[in-house]
C-alpha cells in the first residue's frame, strides 16, 4: 500500500475543510476551493487535519485514486493559503503582451494581435511588455491557461522565437549550413 495515504494532512493557520455528502471544500484566506471525492476513497476530517483512506484494500484503484485526491487537496491547501503563479517569457523583435482587465492582447509575430480572455480566477499583470504573470488559487486552471498562451506562439529551436515559461529551456538547434 502507498506509505503516504496513512499519514495525516494539517490544515495551516487560517484554512478550515469541510465534507458535504462527497464535495470536499476548503475556505482560506485567498478563497475557497471544492471537489467531488470519488467514490473510492473515504475523506475524514479531525480537529485540524484530513485523513484519506481507500475503501476496498485490496483494489490497487481505490488506493491509487486515494493518493490522488490526497495530492489534489494538498493543491487546494496550499492555493487558498499561498496561491500560485506562473511566470512566462515572449522572446521574438516585435513580440509583446499588454494586460487589459481580464483580457490580454498578445503580439506575437501574426498579422493581427492575438487576443485572450483570462477565465474567471485568473489574474494578469505584465511588469514588462515581454513579462506575463498569470496568477490563481486554482492550480489546474492555473496550468491550463498558461498552457494555452504558450500554445498560441510555442518556442521554435533555432532562434527561441516565442511563449515560453521562465523556467523551461529550449534546446537550441544550429541552423543549416551550405558547403
Amino acid at each position: 500500500m502507498a506509505r503516504n495515504i496513512n499519514r495525516k494532512l494539517l490544515l495551516p493557520d487560517g484554512v478550515k475543510a469541510s465534507l458535504t455528502g462527497d464535495n470536499l471544500t476548503i475556505v482560506g484566506k485567498k478563497g475557497e476551493l471544492n471537489i467531488k471525492v470519488h467514490n473510492l476513497v473515504k475523506v475524514s476530517i479531525e480537529e485540524e487535519s484530513l485523513l484519506f483512506n481507500p475503501t476496498e484494500l485490496e483494489n490497487k484503484i481505490s488506493i491509487s485514486m486515494t493518493s490522488t485526491m490526497r495530492s489534489l487537496a494538498i493543491n487546494m491547501i496550499e492555493g487558498v493559503s499561498q496561491g500560485f503563479e506562473k511566470k512566462l517569457e515572449i522572446n521574438g523583435v516585435g513580440y509583446r503582451v499588454k494586460v487589459s482587465g481580464s483580457k490580454l492582447e498578445l503580439s506575437l509575430g501574426y498579422s493581427h494581435p492575438v487576443n485572450y480572455d483570462l477565465p474567471e480566477g485568473i489574474t494578469a499583470e505584465a511588469p514588462t511588455n515581454t513579462e506575463l504573470v498569470l496568477s490563481s488559487i486554482n492550480k489546474q486552471l492555473l496550468g491550463d491557461v498558461a498552457s494555452e498562451i504558450r500554445s498560441f506562439r510555442p518556442p521554435e529551436p533555432y532562434k527561441g522565437k516565442g511563449v515560453k515559461y521562465s523556467d523551461e529551456n529550449i534546446k537550441r538547434k544550429e541552423s543549416k549550413k551550405t558547403a
